[in-house]
């Protein structure tokens, strides 16, 4: 239960939930009341004392969209987008009967999503997201830089030199690409101080990312505000996105993460990134808030 001078104890319904892994607790905002949210994501996310989580989305109503998402870190504090947390969003919210629809719209801080949903025996098993252009613009990523694109971003923490090639999906991203196999990478000892850096102004999501071929990407990912995650689907299509400026893969690859893979397109029709993959379910309960 959250710390609180109140006597009043309210009960409230999740769902946990993961997109590849990227987990998140998942709690209807539109047919109950959700308050202390900052807080009751530190409390939720905590996988000791809470649920265990990489943070807590709250489905709520919108009168731009069908639904608004609503997106909190462990830390409490809040995010733009998150591209796993999205497709779980239209699991959520076609499985608990909140639409019977399998084209929906949902509002986020990022602006509004379209997604598409495959049913399977009246579930949701893989969701289209429409994630929007690409923004390569560098103070609107926001990133410190002269380039645009900004292709060519030279950071040096410890005893590495990196080059970024810096995207927002919404939220910002640096992708850097590594001869270094990513799995034996030390992602702990260089993400945190490369997220805090002071060339991006609001901290930012740090990819590193082996070219396998001109289709295959392999990734890891340190994400702001939440450390290292088994995957990020905004950080998958900032990474093919990345890739394809600087002419390594072609507009459809497949990005292995360490929670499975994604589907990235970047689209010459209409310059949108379209995402699938899969959302699952893990289960359900109350808890004291």
């Amino acid at each position: 239960m959250i710390p609180s001078n109140r006597e009043v104890i309210l009960m409230v319904k999740f769902t946990k939930m993961h997109g590849l892994g990227n987990d998140y607790v998942y709690m209807d905002a539109i047919n109950q009341k959700i308050e202390n949210r900052s807080e009751l994501a530190k409390f939720v996310s905590d996988r000791h004392f809470g649920i265990g989580s990489d943070g807590l989305i709250l489905i709520c109503p919108s009168e731009k969209a069908d639904f608004r998402m609503q997106m909190f870190n462990q830390d409490g504090s809040e995010a733009e987008m998150c591209g796993n947390g999205i497709r779980c969003v239209g699991k959520f919210v076609y499985d608990k009967g909140l639409t019977n629809k399998t084209t929906i719209t949902v509002e986020t801080l990022a602006g509004i999503k379209t997604l598409v949903m495959k049913e399977k025996n009246g579930k949701i098993e893989a969701v289209r997201v429409d994630m929007g252009e690409p923004i390569l613009e560098p103070k609107l990523i926001p990133v410190i830089s002269e380039e645009n694109p900004v292709k060519n971003l030279q950071l040096k923490v410890e005893d590495k030199e990196f080059k970024f090639t810096c995207v927002s999906m919404g939220n910002p991203h640096a992708v850097a690409f590594i001869e270094e196999d990513v799995n034996d990478f030390d992602i702990c000892k260089y993400g945190a101080k490369l997220e805090v850096n002071k060339a991006f102004p609001n901290k930012a999501n740090i990819e590193f990312i082996n070219v396998i071929d001109d289709k295959t990407l392999k990734m890891r990912v340190w994400e702001r505000g939440a450390g290292e995650t088994l995957a990020c689907g905004t950080g998958a299509c900032a990474s093919a996105v990345a890739a394809m400026l600087n002419g390594y893969t072609s507009r459809k690859v497949t990005v292995h993460l360490l929670g499975g893979d994604l589907k990235i397109e970047w689209s010459k029709a209409d310059n949108h990134v379209y995402m699938t993959g899969t959302a699952t379910t893990v289960f359900e309960g109350e808890i004291e808030v």
